[in-house]
């Protein structure tokens, strides 16, 4: 089968190009495929972060693609439809996560859909923080993809909210699983000035309001003082606001903070100093960063919010709590007297489940049925 993908690929950066990249190693094994990228994926005033672009450091798959689309010039998007066209693939995966990209994405199905099988892969059918013009510009796309896959039942239900007839198939993020091996712990801590003796609580990835970051930091106040709290990723607007919180704390000795963007070589170590992932969420779809956890076998503790309960519970991996400071604390210390050997056990028989193989077969098995 000849398969194009549509997405951010190298040299940008971040979950979706990580994600888009895995997708493409797994589907040329057995498939003819081709990489279709953005010449410019965001104006820069509309970038809150530092740089979209891989940085040295950064261990990025090179995906060979074509970096044609340009998110804002609608003559670029008439030059990507000639260039999908001329590959002539019987299926196009379009990968979605944002409105802002409706309208070139719209445009593209439109023109390519009598011949081809348009897939919108949809990481959040609506936004986490959402604007007026989000579902009449994701449905410049879905009004125009003949079939739909999502990775969580939340964002099947955001989906038919806008497409109640849609075809679609649910399928779980797979593992994160390019980042290496896990290292020994009290080296790893020793790299991070981590006292190894105590207990190590992690947030990790991009900071934003809706993550709940807050709620963390008011929680260590209700953990003694065998807890310590790291917290890793690049903050999406002012980190000051965290900066004053932490300040005031009573357990401000015992936060760590790395504030930028964690480059691959990183992420070893800092799930290998870490006992714990907690997401503190306010609301979520589902969470990349929790393929990323079980790659390592660090367990969660997650917010009941979104798809995190059936992406724990159900395994067995993690435990879920309300989104307030007591409720995290509680569910944090729940954890350790449970004992994380039985939250590891468990996702080590997940992991069997969410390789990009199944997934990929699973995606290229639901687009042949549009042919039968």
């Amino acid at each position: 089968m000849k398969i194009a993908i549509l997405s951010p690929f190298y040299p940008y950066r971040g979950g979706i190009a990580q994600f888009s990249a895995m997708l493409y190693t797994a589907m040329e094994k057995e498939h003819e495929v081709r990489a279709f990228s953005f010449s410019r994926l965001y104006p820069g005033f509309l970038f809150p972060g530092k740089t979209q672009y891989v940085e040295k450091g950064d261990q990025a798959i090179e995906i060979p693609s074509e970096r044609i689309l340009d998110s804002i010039n609608p003559f670029s998007y008439r030059k990507t439809v000639r260039k999908i066209a001329d590959f002539q693939p019987d299926v196009l995966i379009i990968v979605y996560w944002m409105s802002f990209f409706g309208p070139a994405y719209g445009h593209i199905a439109d023109r390519l859909k009598k011949k081809t099988t348009v897939i919108s892969l949809v990481h959040n059918a609506i936004p986490h923080e959402p604007k007026f013009f989000d579902k009449p510009f994701a449905k410049l796309l879905f009004d125009r993809s003949n079939g739909f896959v999502v990775m969580s039942d939340i964002v099947k239900n955001d989906l038919l909210l806008m497409e109640p007839k849609a075809r679609f198939c649910v399928r779980p993020h797979p593992l994160y699983n390019h980042f290496g091996e896990k290292q020994d712990r009290k080296t790893a801590c020793k790299t991070l000035n981590l006292d190894p003796d105590k207990k190590t609580l992690l947030f990790f990835g991009l900071i934003r309001d809706y993550k709940g970051l807050d709620l963390l930091i008011d929680a260590m106040t209700g953990l003694d003082d065998d807890f310590q709290l790291l917290i890793a990723g690049e903050s999406y607007g002012s980190f000051e606001k965290y900066e004053t919180q932490i300040s005031h704390s009573p357990a401000k000795n015992r936060i760590h903070v790395i504030n930028k963007y964690i480059e691959d070589g990183l992420v070893p170590i800092l799930f290998s100093a870490a006992d714990l992932l907690v997401l503190p969420y306010k609301s979520a779809t589902q969470s990349g960063v929790i393929p990323v956890a079980y790659h390592f076998e660090v367990p969660v503790v997650a917010t009941d919010v979104g798809g995190l309960r059936e992406t724990l519970e159900q395994p067995g991996t993690g435990i879920i709590c309300q989104s307030d400071p007591g409720s995290i604390a509680s569910a944090v210390e729940q954890f350790f007297f449970t004992g994380k050997e039985h939250f590891i056990d468990n996702i080590r028989k997940e992991k069997e489940n969410l390789s990009w193989e199944k997934f990929a077969n699973k995606v290229v098995e639901f687009a042949k049925s549009f042919k039968s």
